[in-house]
């Protein structure tokens, strides 16, 4: 069976038929970088980088300084399962980036981008693709770690510029490994071993694109964000995520919002510790539904508003993209590109007729 390896025949692991539904753009709400938002960018990131440590760079997933090998080696980005039977996550801390977003069946799925994981042997569980998350991973430049997919994001798979590793595809098994603590198919793995063999077998480089210049704009470490024109943003409930129901609760000791679901904590295994993040950014989003099975045609790109949410404020943006595979640029009321603290950020993709389930106190 072939699959993965950009470009290779992949074929789905669901049952869901393979007529894809064409995405249609809007190009009048495509967001066009102009050459002085670049300039800003450049100056700002520059100016960091003079005042890095010896050694080290500005981490395009964090803002923070990390080892130049780290900083400037391709992240992986990997689809974690998140129902209750597969809880808790394994590595999961170490994504400096987690996505979250709704998947059929009213459950969530979770894709953790990852530049910082040399030392996990146990990555997971990980889960199959669904198309809207190769536009998110593709906006970080990530190499895309997946274990199955459906069918309707086969075609997206299947061009030649995402770099995926399939756990259906032939050398699958030098990627994935199985558990025998929970059942199939909440069992499969991966590595930091795992993913470079993977990227070794499909010939995948691990440099950034000449011309990937960053995500999200960032305060100077050292310095912070604050939203002084924000509402009060103690506690952030997402009952959109009918199964789940997470939360965040900010911790003014940490100033980071820890997370929970289903009832308590979130932890990961390996650290036993409670997930904590910087910044929450709530995207609202258009969407239709496939099939009868449910299946989410979720629209990355057409734009919409949403939340930035960071040390106990939360203010309105809208976002929008540069290209359909481009990075989504956050804007405020100010028509200003919003900056990050500096750390971890979750990203919670909100559909656009759910907003009404979201409690911000």
């Amino acid at each position: 069976m072939l699959g993965g390896c950009g470009g290779n025949k992949t074929e789905p692991e669901d049952s869901a038929s393979q007529q894809d539904e064409e995405r249609v753009i809007d190009e009048s709400k495509i967001h066009i970088e102009t050459a002085d938002d670049v300039k800003a960018r450049q100056e700002s990131e520059e100016s960091q980088e003079t005042e890095a440590p010896e050694g080290q760079v500005v981490s395009y997933l964090t803002g923070e300084y990390v080892p130049e090998a780290v900083g400037r080696r391709r992240p992986v980005a990997v689809m974690l399962n998140n129902i209750q039977d597969a809880v808790p996550q394994s590595g999961i801390a170490n994504a400096g980036v987690v996505y979250e977003a709704p998947v059929e069946g009213d459950i969530t799925r979770l894709m953790g981008i990852f530049e910082d994981y040399d030392d996990l042997t146990k990555i997971g569980s990980v889960r199959s693709c669904r198309d809207y998350y190769i536009f998110y991973a593709m906006e970080f430049d990530a190499i895309y770690a997946h274990y199955g997919q459906a069918a309707y994001a086969v075609p997206y798979l299947e061009q030649d510029f995402v770099h995926n590793l399939s756990g259906l595809s032939s050398y699958g098994s030098e990627v994935y490994y199985r558990t025998t603590d929970r059942v199939a198919p909440h069992n499969a793995y991966t590595s930091y071993e795992g993913i470079q063999k993977g990227i070794e077998l499909c010939g995948y480089s691990q440099e950034y694109s000449a011309d990937y210049d960053g995500h999200y704009q960032f305060a100077k470490v050292g310095e912070s964000v604050e939203l002084e024109n924000g509402t009060a943003a103690n506690k952030v409930s997402l009952d959109c995520y009918s199964v789940n129901k997470p939360w965040f609760e900010y911790d003014a000791s940490t100033q980071t919002y820890k997370r929970f679901q289903y009832g308590g904590p979130q932890i990961d295994e390996l650290t036993q510790e409670q997930l904590a993040y910087d910044n929450i950014i709530l995207q609202y989003s258009s969407y239709k539904v496939y099939d009868q099975n449910g299946y989410l045609n979720i629209d990355p790109i057409t734009a919409g508003t949403g939340k930035y949410i960071t040390h106990g404020k939360a203010i309105d943006i809208r976002w929008e993209k540069d290209a359909p595979y481009g990075v989504t640029h956050y804007i405020d009321g100010n028509e200003q590109e919003i900056r990050l603290n500096t750390g971890k950020t979750w990203v919670a993709i909100i559909l656009n007729d759910e907003t009404d389930s979201i409690a911000i106190s």
